[in-house]
């Protein structure tokens, strides 16, 4: 890539990317990666499931750069994608649970891995940042997600509205209510956590 590269915009990067140039790619995936990553931590509330989310996003991407619009931004592509990671995260979650809770036929012949973290790692982390991650984490998804991307990724609500196909006015009464049910969340989670 040319020194002059890093002034690219994305749609330029994705250009490039789309006729070979892996290089390009990387520099959309290090512009793009810590908001990416902040979002999906927001949703799930655990930095190694954001972290392994944040690679599957990213190999989604890649894999659909070509369906890539360059009149709209790339990190609210992104952060689509991102968000159907989590969504698509948090089934496997609840098959796993429905797993865990159900009694085999045959027991001892099913073992279904567990990636919740224990009641050990649970208790270690009692500070402030993974009681806010936690609560933020239990709140339903069609009001944390708006309220995600306006924290941590700074869009307006026109362009929160865009991402997640919704009306600005439903963008603002989600982030409203996300914002009324989050203290009682903390205050609900500070115990158990």
């Amino acid at each position: 890539m040319t020194p002059a590269s890093g002034d690219l915009d994305d749609a330029a990067l994705a250009a490039l990317a789309l006729t070979g140039r892996q290089d390009a790619f990387a520099r959309i995936m290090q512009r793009h990666r810590d908001p990416i990553f902040r979002l999906i931590r927001g949703h799930v509330g655990d930095a190694d499931e954001a972290l392994d989310l944040t690679q599957e996003t990213f190999v989604a991407a890649y894999g659909a750069l070509d369906c890539f619009d360059a009149a709209r931004p790339m990190r609210a592509w992104l952060a689509r994608i991102a968000l159907n990671k989590c969504r698509d995260w948090g089934r496997r979650r609840t098959v796993r649970r429905l797993f865990r809770q159900a009694e085999p036929l045959d027991v001892g012949a099913i073992q279904v891995a567990d990636d919740a973290p224990g009641p050990w790692a649970v208790a270690q982390g009692q500070d402030e940042l993974r009681v806010v991650a936690k609560a933020i984490a239990a709140l339903p998804p069609s009001i944390k997600e708006p309220l995600l991307l306006q924290v941590f990724e700074e869009l307006s609500q026109a362009e929160i509205g865009r991402t997640l196909g919704i009306s600005e006015k439903a963008v603002e009464t989600r982030i409203r209510r996300a914002r009324l049910m989050l203290p009682e969340r903390l205050r609900a989670g500070a115990g158990k956590i």
